[in-house]
């Protein structure tokens, strides 16, 4: 599946979009966990609304190198590119 970072990056503002009570201004720096307030749960419901968005699964292994939007949209190409 071809999709361009943008297009991933455009897609993951839009899950977490839905996913936050309050968005705060988001961009590739922003951190899941410090900026977002991403606790344990929230981040698996993340991964899920992923999954289901691009039709993959994501290794939990992958998340431990994850802090930054940008860093899950690269990760998430990676992915997709493997696919």
């Amino acid at each position: 599946m071809k999709i361009s970072y943008d297009d991933i990056l455009a897609k993951l503002y839009g899950i977490l979009s839905e996913m936050l009570e309050e968005v705060p201004k988001l961009d590739e720096n922003t951190d899941l966990l410090t900026d977002l307030g991403l606790d344990s749960l929230a981040v698996m419901r993340l991964v899920e609304a992923v999954e289901d968005e691009f039709d993959l699964a994501i290794p939990l292994n992958v998340l431990a190198d994850v802090r930054t939007i940008k860093e899950f949209s690269e990760q998430l190409q990676k992915m997709l590119e493997e696919k």
